[in-house]
């Protein structure tokens, strides 16, 4: 009777010890399994932000940085007050009420050797003096447009060249740098 209760006993502790084993090894795969889990989360989390902050070095690299890249200076400004212009339609009457600021070129070369101004101020001011002809080269070429031409912004943007042109055109001492609409309202 002693040779069967140790046998049971002997019994009894390799199935403890089996089970025992068991639980270890599924133990051990699901720690093995949440590692890896827990790795490839980061390893996913730590690939996007590489990329992020690449992004973002790129994008630094391409943001001018105020100081380092000063802006271009601004040439003499001339404002041309509101006027209002018949466009052509077939159907409805349409016209274009606006006003616009012209600004010149920088063009410190042109001086007056008897008045000693800078070549600034000679565009200005001879831009001033021809205004009338400045307007009437304005009227003239909006009044020409169609009410679809200046609809969109493509219109717009090709009404400014035609307008820097017609104005280059005119101007001797000083040449148009860009056109600014301060006002633009087709009906």
């Amino acid at each position: 009777m002693a040779d069967n209760k140790d046998a049971k006993k002997q019994e009894d502790a390799s199935v403890d010890q089996g089970a025992k084993k068991k639980k270890l090894i599924i133990i051990g795969g699901a720690a093995l399994l949440l590692l890896i889990i827990i790795g490839v989360v980061t390893f996913f989390l730590l690939k996007k932000n590489d990329t992020s902050n690449k992004t973002a070095e790129n994008s630094e690299a391409a943001v001018q940085i105020p100081g380092l890249n000063p802006p271009a200076a601004i040439g003499p400004m001339i404002e041309i007050k509101e006027f209002v212009v018949n466009i052509i339609s077939e159907v409805d009457r349409h016209y274009v009420k606006a006003s616009l600021t012209i600004e010149l070129v920088n063009n410190p070369t042109v001086a007056d050797k008897d008045t000693k101004a800078t070549g600034n101020d000679l565009a200005k001011e001879e831009a001033t003096q021809r205004m009338a002809q400045i307007r009437d080269s304005i009227l003239l070429l909006i009044g020409n447009k169609t009410y679809e031409e200046l609809q969109d912004l493509q219109g717009k943007k090709q009404l400014k060249a035609e307008l820097a042109s017609k104005i280059n055109s005119i101007l001797r001492n000083g040449q148009v740098k860009e056109i600014y609409f301060t006002d633009f309202v087709v009906q």
